[in-house]
């Protein structure tokens, strides 16, 4: 079952905060995963702030285009 994203905040740099419905919580940081056509342009910390929560893919997703699948974040969160 794909885990459902239900908040996230951006507490600093390149880390997300993320809250799961069935309660696991947490924080990733991304700065490694930032690389790509799509990843690269959210190395400026200005654009990696833009992300938003988008409820129907269930995930977040920056204006660049760039998403991460749900799953990636629920098992990187610690």
């Amino acid at each position: 079952m794909t885990p459902q994203l239900i908040a996230a905040e951006h507490p600093r740099d390149y880390v997300l905060r993320l809250i799961f419905a069935d309660g696991k919580q947490g924080e990733i940081d991304l700065e490694s995963e930032l690389w790509g056509e799509v990843f690269e342009p959210l190395r400026d910390p200005a654009m990696f702030a833009r992300f938003v929560l988008d409820r129907e893919l269930n995930t977040i997703t920056w204006p660049t285009g760039a998403d991460l699948a749900p799953e990636f974040l629920y098992e990187g969160i610690a």
